[in-house]
């Protein structure tokens, strides 16, 4: 039985981008309702739940409350025997009249550059700003870290969002958060410790988990 004034154990967080869509790489969606998994996002989904089940327990999985969040952790979910459970501050960022637009539409937008180079001080149009959505993002993950001391956990998300996150796991200004890559179904890991985050790998597509730990 640990004692009263021992430190909470690291809880190892799974933090997984949802499948592809019809969307991806096309336009931004956002939080507009009713966009579902591609086939290949199904597929994509399937082979992150055989990566992840190779890991053994896993204590919970959460999901943003968009729909092809909950579809991509369905399966993980299913191989642990778990359901998905909703995590509102993992939900993608509220582009607000940015929202639906196609990309190469935005990326003529003069705001363009200052999403890409001081995200910082940007705020979409009748939405949420950069700061805003890392702050809630921050704020949900450590909530979940706080629920599972000592477990893994799988927490569903968005491109920009993990990558926020993983920006203030490793200390890097939100300016620089656009440096970040995450794919598709890609797993990023981070070890949350009484003495930090430590970052075990970002835009994981491919590679055996089964190996991570803090060097």
């Amino acid at each position: 039985m640990a004692r009263r004034n021992d430190p909470p154990k690291p809880t190892l967080v799974l933090l997984v981008r949802h499948g592809q869509t019809p969307t991806t790489g096309a336009s931004l969606p956002g939080r507009a309702p009713n966009l579902h998994l591609a086939d290949k996002g199904v597929a994509q989904a399937e082979a992150a739940a055989d990566r992840i089940a190779a890991l053994g327990s896993v204590a919970a999985v959460y999901a943003s409350p968009m729909e092809r969040t909950r579809e991509t952790a369905a399966p993980i979910a299913r191989a642990r025997k778990l359901r998905v459970r909703q995590a509102k501050g993992l939900i993608e960022c509220d582009f607000g009249a940015w929202t639906g637009e196609k990309l190469s539409k935005l990326r003529k937008l003069p705001e363009w550059r200052t999403v890409q180079r001081y995200p910082s001080g940007f705020r979409f149009p009748g939405g949420e700003s950069f700061a805003e959505m890392q702050s809630r993002a921050v704020d949900a993950v450590h909530d979940l870290v706080a629920a599972h001391p000592g477990e893994t956990i799988v927490a569903v998300s968005h491109a920009d969002v993990i990558k926020a996150v993983v920006a203030a796991a490793t200390g890097t200004h939100l300016d620089l958060f656009q440096r970040i890559v995450v794919s598709p179904c890609s797993i990023t890991a981070i070890l949350y410790t009484p003495d930090g985050p430590v970052v075990l790998t970002v835009n994981s597509t491919g590679d055996d988990l089964t190996s991570l730990a803090p060097s």
